[in-house]
């Protein structure tokens, strides 16, 4: 709601931006005139110009940026011009010249000394041309909208705030049509300090485009519109509709021992069962997929579309350990029952701000060896389509397009498995292959240890810490040079070493050697980790009690600790040959630029 009642006043106070004053003089010439039949329509055409402006950011842009990846350049060059046009008023003045020239003629009498009335059409093309002449100098706010939108796409906070922004502009606007002279009076006395605040706008806008063309950060641009959006987005759509729960990984359910001697998909004939007769209820209908922002070896999608398929919905997110987990099972069923009918589709929903670049998406799809559809769900349309709760979700929809069962969290495959076999049977389906996979997954997708891990999901970023150890607490957003507990650490504490910025979701490491220390009791530790901002790989050495970790060591490191962190995504640093005692883990980072966002185990 803050954010919503910013973007309002931003609309509302661009009235006194400097480089608004040219079209004022049209727009006070029909403050004389009825408001009904020339002010709204003014106002309709204002908000249709803004519509249009929106929609050539959002949609166009998305597509330029999904094409080709030099369409980020392009969207910084309008952020840049946004700035441009903010501290030099000149250039301000030369893009506008030809829509205010445009806006005096439609303004002034017809050639019969103004005895016929005007056009009916000729207020609203006015507004038009306010809303396009507004655009370009309207001030940071609509540009960090506007660029957001064309780096991401549309989406639900992004048409929210710009429909925000817009009633403030159309606000503003209905009080210079029925206010008209008094307006400008304090509008003059105000332009002084307006102009100041608008050059200072503008110079801050171009630092900002200059820190991202230099890869100062991971994308200043990328974290203002990729992370905070995406929680800006998930804030206003709870206003709208509240969830029960914020987005969990599950815990695991009950633990199932896999062999792994091959990383191959097995189907054993000696786990058979037959098709379950239990009765599955109806939960609802196929909620639509048309709120995804891409789709991954598929065109879209649709549930009219896959009627007469048995489709299973898997919610998933290339960094959660529970997740990957399920994949050799996922992988398993779309190959054994694609002649039977059936379909799998991920739906990718993100949690953390990199994993809602398509790039990496697509890249992690590959590396993981997914080759059924993938629907990229950056907004969450498609999650709250279906009520989802947890990554990971299974959602099992029969031939008719009803849901007619659902499981969060690992393991039930065997129970997974029959329920699909139950629906294919329903279908129609009589030869279904028998059996129930025992796929053998490897690596992060290899199957938990049989105990339960007692160390938990651990944020290294300040909104969702805890367990910090490290003396004087964590500088929100602030750089800072950490030291190494003073006392060892309990069970589940972390601490910093070395100067890190702790920032909301991620901790980035400013010099070498930094370091993270943490106390865990589980089989498997993971982290999910990502290099320096320009993608420069960061080297790293792990210790388990002060030791090389040697047979424990995960598949991102090897015997002495040593791996290298060269994309954003979840690394299985330690895995042991048996879990039970507490165990010290240490990293050690030997570059700069680390970045760490949570510790996860199994």
């Amino acid at each position: 709601m803050l954010i919503l009642l910013i973007a309002y006043l931003g609309g509302v106070l661009t009235i006194l931006s400097p480089c608004i004053l040219p079209v004022l003089p049209f727009v006070f010439a029909r403050a004389d005139r009825p408001f009904r039949s020339h002010g709204l329509p003014m106002l309709l055409g204002m908000a249709l110009a803004f519509a249009a402006v929106a929609t050539l950011a959002a949609v166009g842009g998305g597509w330029i940026v999904t094409l080709n990846e030099y369409g980020r350049h392009a969207a910084i060059a309008m952020l840049a011009l946004f700035g441009v046009t903010l501290l030099f008023p000149s250039v301000a003045d030369r893009i506008s010249r030809p829509l205010v020239a445009l806006g005096i003629r439609m303004s002034e009498p017809r050639g019969d000394g103004g005895a016929a009335p005007a056009p009916v059409f000729s207020p609203l093309l006015l507004g038009v041309g306010t809303g396009l002449l507004w655009a370009p100098c309207a001030g940071p706010i609509l540009g960090l909208i506007l660029t957001g939108a064309a780096l991401n796409g549309a989406s639900v906070g992004t048409s929210l705030l710009l429909l925000a922004y817009a009633a403030g502009a159309c606000t503003s606007l209905a009080a210079a049509l029925l206010f008209g002279g008094r307006l400008f009076s304090v509008m003059k006395r105000s332009l002084h300090t307006g102009e100041w605040v608008r050059r200072a706008a503008g110079a801050a806008v171009l630092a900002g485009v200059g820190a991202i063309a230099l890869g100062l950060d991971t994308g200043l641009l990328a974290r203002l519109s990729l992370g905070t959006t995406s929680a800006l987005e998930q804030a206003l759509v709870d206003r709208i509709k509240p969830r029960n729960a914020q987005p969990a990984r599950e815990p695991q359910a009950e633990p199932v021992a896999l062999r792994e001697d091959a990383g191959l998909v097995r189907v054993s004939e000696s786990r058979t069962a037959p098709v379950p007769a239990r009765e599955l209820k109806v939960e609802g209908r196929f909620p639509s997929l048309a709120g995804a922002t891409g789709w991954l070896n598929s065109a879209p999608l649709a549930p009219e579309a896959l009627r007469g398929k048995v489709v299973l919905v898997d919610f998933w997110t290339y960094s959660c350990i529970n997740c990957l987990r399920t994949l050799p099972y996922l992988r398993a069923w779309a190959e054994k029952y694609k002649d039977a009918g059936l379909v799998v589709i991920g739906v990718h929903s993100p949690e953390f701000a990199f994993e809602k670049q398509p790039a990496n998406v697509r890249k992690a799809v590959r590396d993981l060896g997914i080759g059924f559809p993938v629907a990229m769900d950056n907004d969450f349309a498609i999650w709250r389509g279906f009520d989802n709760q947890a990554w990971p979700a299974f959602y099992f929809i029969d031939a008719e397009g009803r849901i007619r069962h659902h499981q969060f969290g690992e393991n039930r495959y065997d129970k997974a498995e029959q329920v699909i076999q139950q629906l294919l049977a329903e279908a129609g389906q009589t030869r279904i292959a028998a059996g129930l996979v025992a796929p053998l997954g490897q690596g992060t997708q290899a199957a938990p240890g049989a105990e339960p891990a007692l160390s938990g999901e651990t944020y290294l970023g300040h909104e969702r810490a805890h367990g910090f150890a490290s003396p004087g607490g964590i500088a929100r957003d602030h750089a800072k040079v950490y030291q190494a507990a003073s006392s060892p650490l309990r069970t589940n504490q972390w601490a910093l070493a070395g100067d890190w910025m702790v920032e909301a979701e991620r901790a980035v490491l400013n010099s070498a050697n930094g370091r993270i220390a943490y106390r865990f009791q589980a089989r498997d530790l993971h982290l999910v980790l990502g290099p320096a901002a320009n993608g420069k790989p960061v080297r790293f050495r792990v210790l388990v009690d002060g030791k090389p970790p040697l047979a424990d060591h995960g598949s991102d490191t090897d015997a002495q600790g040593h791996g290298v962190i060269d994309a954003q995504k979840l690394y299985q640093l330690v895995r042991q040959a048996a879990s039970g005692r507490e165990r010290l883990f240490e990293i050690e980072f030997l570059d700069a630029g680390a970045q760490a966002y949570a510790f996860t185990f199994g």
